[in-house]
């Protein structure tokens, strides 16, 4: 195993990453930007050392100042997290030149997987299958020309990236040009590379993704799926496993084509397969050659530490674990906690955070990049922590995720966390009865009702304690959930300032 290794990443992967280098024996070295010279990733590493201004142009995307510092703290690999350089294929082969160790797949393996439409024949010849498709573009001809052939509508996706940066759907031929431009502008912007190209649009799909890890010495084995279908602008948002649409033989079938995909291009550490389902049939959708973002539900329903898996496996040892026939135990949900203000268009929040309060109690995870006091800026992705659950089945991880959702305080900025309570009330989510378009079918979840609760909470307190007063200060019983949107969270903490627990009940 590493004696040392550098975190080149920030925020709650950085700390998951570091926690996880702790409870191997091995030590850390963060890196910081300016902005995040007080950050908790840097807290709570063993080391850090600044690599630059704010703009992650300037910082998290210095290939050479990163590994400069590598070789100055002597660290002896380098865990990239997700984001930033997690699937820069030339990254990870600066990094191997080095004479370092890269913390995730081969150079050639992200390369391969890299370029969507390589990516696309090399599934289409390992047998896996993908949603019917194009090349790269050249011109709206050869735009229109796939469009007719694959049948309207169509999707516009980058080459090069993903996260619905360069994406548009296309109802008809005419809407192409307009489209066609700006998003090969939006994925030059993104990925330094403009190309584009057309798939199949699926109507109301899930979106369904299989964990794989590999080691180097040819074992590749699957740890099940999980599901990602409510997203926003293919930013996904609320992340579970197992998938409520998923069975054992469908489970098998995904798993197996996934194992498959890695070997195809010689896969090595953690990774996912993304599929679209739809109508009974799955489809290749791309691979993520990192850890995941959700990846905790998975740690939840094996007992697996992927984090730990990557790391020895980066060491050069083999997989600690195999396949469980018993896989998945329970059921576990992971919210996306964002520094987003739900009601307006999931806006960028920033500010300091005042107060901060996370939940706990049996079953519950907070993956975490913030502390009271801490600035919240605009010059990185607005995730301020992961709210994760574990329960016996999905009924009750709801349930958990519900009281852990109120249980969660965060002051000083905007979060998604109304919207996220609101979801686990709503009947087709408690129903498992969800696809990607999940948003579209209930705007009322991201409608502006929540937007006045400052000056409804505020109002609500002073006449509670009018109230309280004209009885001698006896106890007063409130159905909160009658007086706001569900979720609210701002002003929670001044209720219970001011109140008794009974008070709130």
């Amino acid at each position: 195993m590493f004696d040392k290794v550098l975190i080149a990443n920030r925020g709650e992967i950085a700390v998951r990453v570091i926690r996880a280098c702790q409870d191997l024996g091995v030590r850390t070295v963060a890196v910081y930007s300016d902005a995040d010279r007080l950050s908790p990733h840097v807290l709570v590493a063993g080391e850090a050392i600044r690599i630059g201004p704010a703009p992650a142009t300037e910082s998290y995307l210095q290939a050479d100042v990163i590994i400069e510092a590598a070789h100055r703290t002597g660290a002896q690999a380098i865990h990239p997290g997700y984001g930033f350089m997690a699937e820069n294929a030339e990254f990870a082969r600066l990094v191997e030149e080095e004479g370092l160790v890269f913390i995730g797949p081969p150079a050639a393996a992200i390369a391969a997987m890299g370029d969507k439409t390589a990516a696309r024949r090399r599934m289409i010849d390992a047998g896996v299958p993908v949603i019917p498709g194009s090349e790269s573009l050249d011109d709206v001809a050869q735009a229109v020309s796939a469009g007719d052939r694959i049948g309207w509508p169509v999707l516009l996706k980058a080459v090069a990236g993903g996260g619905g940066k360069g994406m548009r759907v296309i109802e008809a031929a005419g809407d192409l040009p307009r489209a066609l431009e700006a998003a090969r502008r939006e994925a030059g912007q993104s990925f330094g590379d403009p190309r584009v190209y057309v798939e199949k649009y699926l109507l109301d799909p899930r979106h369904i993704e299989i964990q794989v890890l590999a080691d180097s010495k040819g074992c590749v084995i699957h740890l099940g799926e999980r599901e990602c279908s409510i997203q926003r602008r293919h930013q996904k948002l609320i992340e579970e496993s197992p998938s409520p649409a998923v069975d054992a033989d469908l489970r098998a079938r995904m798993g197996h084509v996934a194992v498959a995909a890695a070997r195809a291009v010689g896969y090595v550490g953690a990774g996912t397969v993304e599929f679209l389902y739809q109508d009974g049939e799955f489809f290749f959708l791309e691979m993520n050659t990192r850890i995941q973002v959700e990846h905790p539900v998975t740690e939840f329903v094996t007992g697996v530490d992927l984090v730990q898996e990557q790391l020895r496996v980066a060491a050069g040892e083999p997989l600690s674990v195999q396949p469980n026939a018993d896989w998945p135990v329970g059921h576990s949900l992971e919210c996306r906690i964002s520094g987003e203000d739900p009601f307006h268009g999931f806006l960028p929040s920033s500010g300091r955070i005042t107060s901060l309060q996370v939940p706990c109690g049996p079953g519950v995870r907070w993956d975490g990049g913030i502390v009271e006091h801490f600035d919240v800026g605009l010059h990185y992705d607005p995730l301020l922590g992961k709210l994760i659950v574990h329960a016996a089945d999905r009924d009750q991880a709801i349930l958990r995720m519900r009281r852990a959702l109120r249980e969660l305080q965060i002051e000083g900025v905007r979060t998604t966390q109304p919207f996220h309570l609101a979801v686990m009330d709503e009947p087709d989510f408690r129903a498992g009865d969800i696809s990607v378009r999940y948003l579209e079918r209930h705007p009322g979840l991201v409608e502006s009702g929540g937007a006045d609760w400052h000056a409804r909470a505020a109002a609500v307190a002073a006449t509670l304690l009018e109230h309280r007063g004209r009885r001698g200060g006896s106890g007063i019983s409130v159905d909160v959930g009658t007086l706001a949107p569900a979720g609210s969270q701002v002003g929670m903490s001044e209720w219970r300032r001011r109140f008794r627990p009974e008070d709130l009940a």
